[in-house]
C-alpha cells in the first residue's frame, strides 16, 4: 500500500476507533489558560487537568492527532531545525490515551499491532526501550514492561535506559512516569550487519530514530522533587506523524515525504533555486522555510498573530528566521514566503479547515511581516556599511554584533560572513557576553516558580457561582506559594467561588476574602488546569476558617458592561461590514473594551457611525439576556452561535444571546442591555495586515468621555469668540495656517538661496580643490545641510565645512563632492566625527555628506580652525 500522510493519519484514527477510543479534535496550538505553557508542545497538554485529577473525563479512551510546537523552554528544537532532517518546530503528534482504563499491556499490544500488522513495518528493524530504574527517584526498573515486550521482541532488542531517556516528565512538577519507546533502524542491510542497531538507539543516529513513546503515567512530581502516586494510572502515547510517514514512505529524510515535498517544490518555484537534499546552506534554508511556514501558518490560523510580546514574539521570531534564511542563502530580497504558505493551505486545509478559513488573513499577515523585516535587514546592512567606512581596527564590536542580532535580526553567522567579505572580524566573545546578559534579563523578568499545593479540604473545588452572585461563604480547598515576575504571592483555590478567572479576553475579578476577621485583598483571578486560582499577597492565618469571598461589585459591573457591549459590537460589525468579519482577539476590562477582527481595509467614518448607532440602539431597547449554561455544542451551532477565535470547546457549551447576537461565551454579562448605559468608539486602527482593532467605552467611562469632549468644544468655542458655525471657523483657521506655513517655506527657500550664494563667494582654491570653511548663523542644521549638499552637486572637487548654532545647539556639516570623495579617498563621516570632539558632540553620515551636533558652542571656532589644517 502507498502510504500518503493523509492515509497514515486517517488509519491511525480508524484503528483506535475500532479499539473503543473516542476520536477528538486537536486543541489549538496556542495555549491561553496555562501559565506554564505558551504553546501545545505535547499531545497530552489538553488532558493535563484530567491527569492531575481536576476534571472528570467523559471518555476513558481517547485518540487524536495534535498540532504541537516546540521552540522554547525544555523542548526547544528551533536551532536544530533545518540543520538535520528530523527536527521540527511544528509537528503532528498522533496519540492514544487511557484515563484510568487500560495500562501497560494494552498500550504495548496496540502499538505493536498497529505498527507491524497494520502499517506493515519490518519487526526485525524495531527496538524498544524501557526504564532501568532510579534510586534517587525511588522507582525500580520497569520489569513489567520488559516482560510484556518479550511477547513480541527478542530480549536483546529490549534496552534499558535511565531517566533522561525513559522517564517522562511534563515539567519540573506535575504528572510523570516511566516510558517505553519504540525505535526503528532505517540503515542499509550492510550497515546493520556491520553495527548492531542496539548500539545506536538513543545515540542521535539520523537513521536509528524513535517513532513512538508510550508513557505510563502513574506519579505526580512535587516541588520538592518527591513523587506521589496518582489516584488513577493513565496511558499517554505520542508518535510523530512526520517521522512515521518518513519510515512508511521509505525516504531518508522527513523533508522527502509528500507533505514537505509540496512545500519544497513551492520554494523552488518562487526562488528559482533547486533543492538537492544535502547539508549545504541553501538546502538548510529550504528545510528551515518548509518547517517554519507550518509553524507560522498554524499559529496564525489558531489565533496568534506575530507581535513583540509573549507567544506573538515567538511566532515573529520563527517567521523572521525563515525570512533571513531566504534572504542570506537563497538571495530572496522580496517577499515570497506568503506564497509558500498558500501551498500549505492547499495541502493541509482539508484536514485542518482553520487554514482554509483564514487563507486571506495568512497571506496578508505573512506578506506584511516579510516586507517589514526585509526593510529592517536593509537597515542592518546600512549600519554595517557605516561601520566598514569607519576608522580603527577592522573588528565589529560584540555589542554592535548583538544589536544587529537583536534589533535587525542578523544571525551572528550572517554578520560574520559579511565581515569576512570585507576582511573584517567580529568580536565573538563580546557578542556571547551581550547575548547571555539579555537571556539573564529575560529569565529574571519572566521567572515564575510555584510551591507544592497544600490540600486543606479534599473533593471537588472551583465551583463557579459568579453568574448568579457576587459573594459566597466557602472554604479553602488548597493553597501554595508562588513567585511571579520576582514577586512573592499566595495562590488559593476555594471549594466554591463567585470570582471569575481570566479567560476568553475577560480579565479576572478582584475583591476580598474575609477569614475569621482577617481581610485579604484578591489582586487577580486566573485559571489553571480547570481550577480557579485567587492571587493574594498576604498569608492566611486561619487556613481552615470559613471564607467570605466578595467580588469587587463595581469593577465587575463595568466589566459586564464592556463584555456585553463587545457582543453587540461584534454583531454590528458583521451587519455593517459583512459576514467575513471574525473575532481575532479581545480584551474586556473595567476601563474599556478592545476588539480585534478580520477586515482588509480601514473602516470609514460612516461605517463607524453606523456600528456605534447599532450598538446604542440595542442599548436603548433594553434587550434582555438569554443564556443556556449547558447546551450541546451541535445545538448551539445550529442556533447560529459564534465561537471565540482560537478556543477549544467541549461537548456542552454556554450560549449568550442578546436579540440577534448569539455567541458561545463563558463570561459575565448584564441582565439587560440598558445597563450598558452608552457606547462610544474611541479608536480604530490596524493591528496587522487584514486585522483591524476597535477600542470603545461604556458606562461611566462613556459618560466621562462625552462630558470631556463637550468641555473641549466649549473651550474651543470660547477661544474663537463663539462663532455661529464652529466647524467653518476651524476650517478657516486651518486654511490660514496652511497659507502662513507656505509663506514660511517660501521664505526659507529664499534664505537658503541667499546663503548658498554668499557661501560661494567665500570659496578658496587650494591646488585642484575648492575649499569652503565658514561659520554661519540664523539657520537650522537641516537647512544648512541641504545647502551644503546642493553646493557639492553644483561645484566639482569641493570640500565644504560649515559650523553654526541654532537654538543654543552647535552643529557642524561636512560636504565633499562625490568625485573628490572617490578620487581622493576622502570621507565626510570620518572628518565630521573628528571635528565634533571640539563641540563635545558626535555624528556621522555618508562618505560625501555628514553632520554632527554638540553641546559646546565655544568650540565651534576651534573646530573650523582645525578643519583648515585637515583640508
Amino acid at each position: 500500500m502507498e502510504w500518503t500522510t493523509r492515509k497514515v493519519r486517517t488509519r491511525f484514527q480508524e484503528y483506535f476507533k475500532e479499539k473503543g477510543h473516542q476520536i477528538v479534535t486537536s486543541a489549538p496550538i496556542v495555549i491561553k489558560d496555562d501559565p506554564t505553557l505558551m504553546f501545545t508542545n505535547a499531545g497530552m497538554n489538553q488532558f493535563k487537568s484530567i491527569f492531575v485529577g481536576n476534571e472528570e473525563t467523559q471518555f476513558t479512551r481517547v485518540a487524536d492527532t495534535q498540532k504541537c510546537l516546540r521552540v522554547s523552554g525544555k523542548h526547544n528544537d528551533l536551532e536544530e531545525v533545518g540543520r538535520d532532517h528530523y527536527h521540527h518546530t511544528m509537528f503532528e503528534m498522533l496519540g492514544n490515551w487511557s484515563f484510568g482504563d487500560y495500562f501497560k499491556k494494552e498500550a504495548i499490544d496496540y502499538a505493536w499491532e498497529l505498527l507491524v500488522d497494520v502499517y506493515g513495518l519490518d519487526k526485525g528493524r524495531l527496538y524498544v526501550s524501557v526504564f532501568e530504574g532510579d534510586l534517587e527517584l525511588g522507582v525500580e526498573a520497569d520489569h513489567e514492561a520488559k516482560q510484556l515486550w518479550m511477547k513480541y521482541v527478542p530480549e536483546n532488542r529490549i534496552l534499558a535506559f535511565n531517566r533522561k531517556d525513559n522517564f517522562w516528565e511534563m515539567g519540573e512538577t506535575g504528572p510523570c512516569g516511566p516510558c517505553s519507546e519504540i525505535h526503528v533502524d532505517l540503515r542499509s542491510d550492510a550497515d546493520r550487519k556491520e553495527t548492531d542497531g542496539s548500539a545506536l538507539v538513543n545515540a542521535d543516529h539520523p537513521e536509528v530514530i524513535e517513532i513512538w513513546n508510550l508513557v505510563f503515567m502513574q506519579f505526580n512530581r512535587l516541588e520538592n522533587g518527591k513523587l506521589e502516586p496518582l489516584k488513577n494510572k493513565h496511558i499517554d502515547t505520542g508518535m510523530g506523524l512526520e517521522r512515521l510517514v518518513r519510515v512508511l514512505q521509505g525516504v531518508s529524510s522527513n523533508y522527502d515525504t509528500d507533505i514537505f515535498q509540496a512545500l519544497i517544490k513551492s520554494i523552488e518555484t518562487h526562488t528559482n533555486v533547486k533543492y538537492h537534499g544535502s547539508d549545504s546552506l541553501s538546502d538548510v534554508a529550504f528545510r528551515v522555510i518548509a518547517d517554519h511556514v507550518r509553524a507560522v501558518g498554524f499559529c496564525i490560523a489558531d489565533g496568534q498573530l506575530p507581535s513583540n510580546t509573549g507567544a506573538g514574539y515567538v511566532i515573529r521570531r520563527v517567521l523572521r528566521r525563515a525570512i533571513r534564511y531566504g534572504f542570506s542563502q537563497l538571495n530572496m530580497s522580496v517577499p515570497f514566503i506568503h506564497k509558500v504558505v498558500m501551498t500549505l493551505v492547499d495541502e493541509m486545509g482539508v484536514d485542518f479547515p482553520e487554514l482554509q478559513r483564514n487563507k486571506d488573513l495568512l497571506n496578508k499577515v505573512v506578506k506584511e511581516e516579510e516586507s517589514s523585516f526585509l526593510s529592517t535587514l536593509d537597515k542592518g546592512l546600512e549600519k554595517l556599511n557605516v561601520i566598514f567606512n569607519g576608522t580603527g581596527e577592522h573588528v565589529i564590536p560584540g555589542e554592535v554584533a548583538f544589536e544587529l542580532y537583536d534589533t535587525f535580526g542578523f544571525p551572528i553567522d550572517l554578520t560574520n560572513l559579511i565581515a569576512e567579505e570585507k576582511n573584517w572580524k567580529v568580536d565573538l566573545p563580546g557578542f556571547s557576553v551581550a547575548l547571555e546578559k539579555q537571556k539573564e534579563r529575560s529569565r529574571n523578568a519572566t521567572k515564575t516558580s510555584f510551591g507544592d499545593w497544600t490540600v486543606v479540604n479534599e473533593g471537588s473545588n472551583s465551583i463557579f457561582l459568579g453568574y448568579d452572585q457576587h459573594s459566597a461563604s466557602t472554604k479553602i480547598a488548597k493553597f501554595r506559594s508562588a513567585t511571579v515576575k520576582s514577586k512573592e504571592v499566595i495562590q488559593l483555590v476555594l471549594l466554591e467561588t463567585p470570582f471569575y478567572a481570566e479567560s476568553g479576553g475577560q480579565v479576572g475579578d478582584t475583591g476580598k476574602l474575609i477569614i475569621d476577621g482577617q481581610e485579604i485583598q484578591v489582586a487577580d483571578t486566573k485559571k489553571e488546569n480547570n481550577e480557579i486560582i485567587h492571587i493574594v499577597t498576604e498569608r492566611v492565618k486561619s487556613i481552615n476558617g470559613v471564607v467570605i469571598a466578595q467580588v469587587d461589585v463595581l469593577r465587575r459591573a463595568d466589566i459586564k458592561r464592556n463584555h456585553s457591549a463587545t457582543h453587540l459590537m461584534h454583531h454590528a460589525l458583521r451587519q455593517v461590514l459583512g459576514d467575513h468579519v471574525e473575532q481575532k482577539g479581545s480584551l474586556v476590562s473595567p476601563d474599556k473594551l478592545r476588539f480585534d477582527f478580520s477586515h482588509f481595509e480601514k473602516i470609514t467614518n460612516d461605517q463607524l457611525n453606523a456600528i456605534e448607532a447599532s450598538v446604542n440602539k440595542a442599548i436603548r431597547q433594553s434587550v434582555e439576556l438569554q443564556e443556556w449554561r449547558k447546551m450541546p455544542i451541535s445545538e448551539a451551532k445550529e442556533m447560529g452561535a459564534m465561537a471565540l477565535f482560537g478556543e477549544k470547546y467541549g461537548d456542552e457549551v454556554r450560549v449568550v444571546k442578546f436579540g440577534d447576537s448569539i455567541e458561545l461565551c463563558g463570561g459575565t454579562h448584564v441582565a439587560s442591555t440598558f445597563e450598558i448605559g452608552g457606547f462610544k468608539i474611541t479608536s480604530e486602527s490596524s493591528v496587522a495586515s487584514g486585522i483591524r482593532r476597535i477600542e470603545a467605552l461604556t458606562g461611566q467611562a462613556h459618560a466621562n468621555y462625552i462630558a470631556n469632549s463637550l468641555s473641549v468644544l466649549d473651550s474651543i468655542n470660547e477661544s474663537l469668540g463663539y462663532p455661529k458655525d464652529l466647524l467653518a471657523a476651524i476650517q478657516k483657521l486651518q486654511l490660514e495656517s496652511k497659507s502662513a506655513q507656505k509663506q514660511v517655506e517660501e521664505f526659507e527657500i529664499r534664505e537658503k538661496g541667499r546663503l548658498k550664494e554668499s557661501l560661494k563667494m567665500t570659496i578658496e582654491k587650494r591646488g585642484d580643490r575648492e575649499v569652503l570653511i565658514q561659520r554661519i548663523s540664523g539657520i537650522d542644521g537641516k537647512s544648512a545641510k541641504d545647502t551644503v549638499y546642493n553646493l557639492t552637486l553644483e561645484i566639482d572637487n569641493l570640500v565644504a565645512i560649515i559650523g553654526g548654532e541654532f537654538e543654543a545647539k552647535p552643529f557642524i556639516i561636512v560636504g565633499i563632492s562625490r568625485s573628490l570623495a572617490e578620487s581622493a579617498d576622502m570621507d565626510a563621516s570620518k572628518l565630521v566625527r573628528e571635528l565634533a570632539s571640539e563641540i563635545d558632540g558626535g555624528g556621522g553620515g555618508q562618505k560625501f555628506l555628514a553632520m554632527a551636533g554638540g553641546k559646546n558652542s565655544e568650540g565651534l571656532q576651534r573646530a573650523l580652525d582645525r578643519a583648515k589644517l585637515l583640508t
